[in-house]
C-alpha cells in the first residue's frame, strides 16, 4: 500500500496527482488533527493506537501496512510543515517505546516487521543550501528512526515544478 501525507490545498493536490491506485491512502489536513501531548497512551493505555480521537490515531497501524510512503511538504527552516510533523508525532505509535541502539544511535525497536520505502518532496522558494542539508539529515534520521528506506529527497521552487517529479 501506498500513504501519500502531504499539507497541500485539495486543487493544488488534484494537479499534481490527477488520479491514484485503489490502494493508495491520501492524508491531508482537514482541519481536524488534534496535536501529539505526549503521553504515551499509544505506548502504554492503547498499544499501537493513539489515544487521541479524531481521523489521524490509527497512524500506526496504517503505517505497518504500508510500503511506500509519499511526503509533499512545505520546507519551513529545513523540516517539515507544521502538519507534517504533526502526523509524524502522531505516528510514534507505529514503534515500541523500547530502544536499541544502532550505528552507534539509540533509536526506537520496530512494532512491525514491514520496510517503508520512502519519498519526499519539499517545496518553497528560495530554499538555500542550509535548509537542504538540514532537511536531508532530518529526513534521513527520520528514515533510521522509522526503520525505514529514504529512497529520494527532492526540492521543488514551486508546486508545478513538482508535478514532473512525483510519481
Amino acid at each position: 500500500m501506498k500513504i501519500i501525507i502531504h499539507d497541500l490545498m485539495h486543487q493544488d493536490f488534484t494537479s499534481i496527482y490527477q488520479e491514484q491506485e485503489d490502494s493508495t491512502i491520501v492524508i491531508s489536513d482537514n482541519g481536524e488533527i488534534h496535536n501529539c501531548i505526549g503521553c504515551f497512551g499509544c505506548w502504554i493505555k492503547t498499544p499501537g493506537k493513539c489515544v487521541l480521537k479524531d481521523a489521524y490515531n490509527n497512524m500506526g497501524e496504517l503505517l505497518s501496512k504500508c510500503d511506500e510512503l509519499i511526503i509533499i511538504s512545505k520546507c519551513v527552516y529545513g523540516s517539515y510543515s507544521s502538519f507534517i510533523r504533526n502526523v509524524f508525532d502522531r505516528s510514534i505509535s507505529y514503534l515500541l517505546p523500547y530502544f536499541e541502539v544502532r550505528n552507534n544511535e539509540t533509536n526506537h525497536q520496530k512494532r512491525y516487521n514491514n520496510k517503508i520505502k520512502m519519498i519526499v518532496h519539499f517545496y518553497g522558494n528560495d530554499i538555500t543550501k542550509n535548509e537542504q542539508e538540514t532537511a536531508k539529515a532530518l529526513v534521513t534520521a527520520n528514515g533510521i528512526n522509522f526503520h525505514s528506506l529514504v529512497s529520494k529527497v527532492y526540492f521543488h521552487e514551486s508546486l508545478q515544478a513538482i508535478k514532473g517529479g512525483v510519481q
